[in-house]
């Protein structure tokens, strides 16, 4: 029972990580696989498992793919993709977290899937802008086509090696918040050290 929720909980984090690259390929696949009965949705979650569900996951896939490859259009993307990312990591992680009480299930979808999407997410953008300010946005296109590898790769060993997913995706989130605690604390040197002087 204990492992069979560490394993639901390693699933929903993977694909919470995943929607951080790419909002609509994890439903995507999570869509399939329920579809084919290889994955146990969460109950009220039965949708996400139907033909319709997966047409429409399907379609915004694709032109979700489509339109990161136009370039600058991608920065507007980012600014809603943000917040849909942060959404769609919950409900990820909401249709497959089971075998758990409620309060530790919505604990983990809201902070467990949330963080995880938010972490990826950030990344990326910040790794789009960087590439756009050095290229003038030429560089853009290979990031996306990295972003949607990463998606896709997340999201198949969330459903198909999930434990080592968790590994993989915990590693990636602490490396993001290590980065960040060092780039702050480098912007606040400069202005302590020129306080001493």
């Amino acid at each position: 029972m204990a492992t069979d929720a560490l394993i639901s909980i390693a699933v929903g984090v993977g694909l919470a990580a995943a929607c951080g690259f790419r909002v609509f390929v994890p439903l995507f696949m999570v869509s399939a696989a329920a579809l084919g009965g290889q994955v146990p949705l969460a109950p009220g979650f039965e949708w996400i498992g139907t033909g319709p569900a997966l047409i429409a996951f399907a379609t915004a896939t694709i032109l979700e793919v489509l339109a990161y490859k136009v370039p600058w259009l991608d920065h507007t993307l980012d600014a809603l993709a943000t917040p849909a990312a942060i959404v769609a990591g919950m409900l990820a992680s909401a249709s497959v977290v089971t075998d758990l009480p409620p309060l530790v299930r919505w604990g983990v979808i809201l902070i467990g899937g949330g963080l995880a999407a938010g972490a990826i997410q950030g990344t990326t953008v910040l790794l789009r802008l960087k590439s756009g300010l050095a290229t003038g946005g030429i560089a853009n296109p290979l990031v996306a086509a990295g972003e949607l590898a990463g998606a896709v790769v997340t999201s198949l060993l969330a459903l198909t090696l999930p434990l080592v997913g968790l590994v993989v995706v915990t590693a990636a989130c602490v490396f993001v918040l290590y980065r960040v605690v060092r780039f702050l604390g480098g912007r606040r040197d400069p202005q302590r050290k020129g306080s001493e002087r």
